[in-house]
């Protein structure tokens, strides 16, 4: 028995060769994934087990009951022999793994092949053998794994049902008992450590190459990371050598290189000699990638560079693109052909996409850019019409009455005016430079209003070198005039408050008007409101500017009562911490 057990074990080394070539085929991958399989991959699943089943019992003994000898399963088996066989194992696999279809596939090959070799237990093996496969298939479970003690015990199992309906279904019983006697518990041990092993050897290779897969994903990532701040600023000389760099320390290959259609952007590790930054596009590969847009492996040394005894003779070059347009390519050298294999070229494959991918981003976030600009020139370029019409106006009522104030206004409106011209076509300018286009603003509106309005500053002089959105402030001062302000006797206060708050700047004006409506506060800034006077887009345009620049907390707040007055609010990062 213990010599039995012993050569059943050494065949188990057969076992360990077909798990390694199983975990080559897709449809075996798609049974340790648990994914659905295809007709013809259940077919095959069906023959490769079916045919390893019938290889365990030709790698078995042919055990003569009467004279207790083992003989060759292939010269045939007379009536008083039976198989000493490893079958079993790829029986209860095929059901753990597949289910129901390929269990009862694979249980009704091997079981009726070994009806077809006779002695008195064919019928016996051969009915047990396809009842392994009904039973291994009833603990399939889909999306779930099969642990390998579990595979133990199902294969153990298996074959010790077999044993039982040997001795149920076989005659004579004596022959049936003797035989059990001798087999019995070897089989059943070997069988379910195959069985076990079996298991084992697959998901550990499995496992290896799912970590090999998240090592290189996570060195995928970790390339991305550092890579995405330099190529937002576009792919150039400074950019494309920050790249090559992460590479060549990521990769360890050779050399890593970067060009445009025209020229090589960066060069790094051997050859860096003759493959100078900014020198022409070199080898004939590169020039067949640009031309193509595919990826080329060059593996037999037959890197056609122009530079006699260039070093480089593997390399791996990948297109760079960005709308379906090839504009430059990424070179991988290596140091000889041995080091190229696949994972390698399917990584670099995956990193001229990411690379192109992050190339489209960066024009994107910079076509993004230019709209935030365009938009912002254009809300700037939106000024109240009606207050060029009122000065005009009062202007024209102090010619005669006046010409000394109205030349003074003249000076101020046209310092009012070109203030305008120029802050429209730029970003941000000083607070200094806000506040004084305010007090040319309101120079002329106090030569309306003809002593009825006081206007108050309290400005934090140390805040006037930082930057603000231009015409901000002059829109709000004028919505205060017009809706607070313009219809008192007197007694008119309109207070400019620049205050530092730590890491921001919070500026205030406040007016002693007659309110706004608490429904219409809710609406001011949020949307357009025309009126006589236009003021209500004037405030949506400053609300909406401010938060392009600065975000949703920098837009208005509006608080105010009614013949109390009116605050309006904002607050924006200072320039150091923006």
């Amino acid at each position: 028995m213990i010599n039995l057990l012993i050569i059943m074990l050494e065949r188990v080394g057969m076992i360990v060769a077909v798990a390694f070539i199983l975990t080559r085929l897709q449809f075996f991958k798609n049974l340790i994934n648990h994914d659905k399989l295809e007709k013809n991959q259940v077919l095959t699943a069906i023959l490769f087990f079916g045919l390893f089943g019938i290889m365990g019992s030709y790698l078995g003994f042919a055990l003569n009951v009467t004279t207790s000898q083992f003989n060759s399963v292939l010269s045939g088996l007379v009536e008083d022999e039976a198989i000493a066989n490893s079958r079993v194992i790829g029986v209860v696999i095929a059901g753990l793994l597949g289910g129901y279809r390929v269990g009862i596939g694979v249980g009704l090959i091997a079981g009726l092949h070994r009806m077809t070799l006779g002695g008195f237990t064919a019928f016996s093996c051969g009915f047990s053998t396809i009842l392994a496969g009904i039973i291994a298939s009833a603990f399939y479970r889909k999306g779930k794994n099969v642990k390998p003690l579990f595979a133990l015990v199902v294969g153990a199992g298996a074959e010790a049902m077999q044993m039982g309906l040997i001795l149920i279904l076989s005659k004579p019983f004596a022959k049936a008992w003797a035989l059990v006697e001798v087999i019995g518990i070897p089989m059943i041990l070997a069988n379910g450590i195959g069985t076990a092993l079996f298991m084992l050897i697959i998901h550990n290779v499995v496992e290896e190459r799912e970590k090999a897969s998240a090592i290189q994903a996570q060195q995928t990532l970790r390339i991305a990371d550092q890579t995405l701040g330099y190529l937002q600023k576009g792919m150039n000389n400074s950019t494309a050598l920050a790249v090559c760099n992460i590479l060549y320390k990521e990769l360890n290959p050779s050399a890593v290189a970067m060009t445009n259609q025209s020229k090589i952007l960066a060069h790094v590790g051997i050859a860096s000699d003759h493959h100078q930054i900014n020198s022409p596009v070199r080898t004939m590969e590169t020039k067949t990638v640009l031309a193509t847009g595919e990826l080329v492996v060059i593996k037999d040394g037959s890197v056609h560079c122009d530079f006699p005894e260039c070093p480089l003779t593997a390399v791996i070059i990948a297109p760079l693109k960005h709308r379906d347009e090839t504009i430059g390519t990424l070179k991988i050298y290596y140091s000889s052909a041995k080091a190229i294999k696949d994972v390698n070229i399917e990584l670099i494959n995956g990193l001229s996409a990411l690379l192109s991918n992050q190339l489209a981003i960066a024009e994107a976030d910079r076509a993004h850019q230019l709209a935030k600009e365009a938009e912002i020139k254009a809300l700037q370029a939106q000024i109240n019409p009606h207050f060029l019409f009122n000065s005009i106006n009062i202007i024209m009522s102090l010619i005669r009455s006046n010409p000394d104030q109205a030349r003074k206004l003249l000076r101020s409106l046209s310092y009012f005016l070109r203030l305008n011209v120029t802050e429209s076509t730029t970003t941000k300018i000083s607070l200094k430079q806000e506040i004084a286009h305010v007090k040319a603003y309101l120079e002329i509106i106090e030569a309306r209003f003809i002593d009825r309005l006081m206007v108050k500053y309290q400005i934090d002089e140390s805040l006037l070198d930082e930057q603000i959105p231009p015409l901000t402030l002059q829109p709000i001062v004028e919505n205060a005039i017009n809706h607070g302000l313009n219809d008192m006797e007197e007694n008119c206060i309109l207070n400019l408050m620049v205050k530092d708050a730590g890491q921001d700047i919070v500026i205030v004006v406040e007016d002693n008007g007659k309110g706004i409506p608490e429904a219409q506060i809710r609406l001011l800034g949020l949307k357009q409101m025309h009126s006589d006077t236009g003021a209500g887009i004037g405030l949506y345009n400053v609300n909406r500017r401010l938060k392009i620049m600065f975000g949703d907390q920098a837009g208005l707040s509006i608080k105010s009562e009614m013949n109390k007055g009116t605050i309006v609010i904002f607050r924006i990062p200072k320039s150091r911490v923006r």
